[in-house]
């Protein structure tokens, strides 16, 4: 009895098995099957940028026009899209007009400075500032360096606030429609 137990309880059990089967037609399935894995690409790094490594140079000059108002054009070694800071200053009263521009194929303009009615006859100290990496666009910041620490040459020096090193370029204008004597290295501009 045991072994006719044992048969039919073997019968049962493949029966069962087979049955699970479904009918045939269904494709068949693994159950709890992982699913594929997708691997991702792991981005590709960026290139490296490489640094600013020419001394700076920055070359302007200043125009009188009609109106006795100056205009303030030159050109820079320094990457594209960095920003500058152009000041004018009257020598004699301290007054002082400011202008913030963008080099864009290496060369700056800004202006007019000077009041409405123009600029009276004297001494004009124009001065062209590399502002700190700070607000420098990311592109900029990137071949300067965090701190400016790329930038050499005779016109960087440290930042009067600590924020790095910056480029610095002054000159001395006399307006006027009579060329003064002087000793001083001065530039004189007449009106156009």
């Amino acid at each position: 009895m045991k072994v006719w137990y044992r048969w039919c309880c073997l019968g049962v059990m493949l029966g069962l098995l087979t049955g699970c089967g479904g009918n045939g037609n269904e494709p068949d399935e693994a159950p709890d099957e992982p699913e594929p894995v997708v691997q991702e690409e792991a981005p590709e790094p960026e290139p490296e940028v490489e640094p600013f490594t020419e001394p700076v140079e920055i070359e302007f000059e200043a125009s009188l026009g009609s109106d006795r108002r100056l205009m303030v054009a030159g050109e820079s070694n320094l990457p594209d899209t960095t920003r500058l800071q152009i000041v004018v200053e009257r020598e004699l009263s301290g007054v002082r007009w400011q202008a913030r521009t963008t080099l864009v194929d290496g060369r700056f303009q800004s202006g007019p400075f000077g009041p409405g009615s123009g600029l009276p006859d004297g001494g004009y100290t124009i001065t062209v500032n590399l502002s700190e990496a700070s607000v420098q666009p990311v592109e900029v910041r990137d071949r300067i360096g965090e701190q400016g620490e790329h930038l050499s040459g005779p016109l960087v020096g440290t930042s009067r606030h600590g924020l790095g090193q910056v480029a610095s370029v002054s000159r001395r204008f006399l307006l006027g429609s009579e060329p003064r004597r002087t000793d001083d290295n001065v530039e004189v501009l007449g009106v156009e």
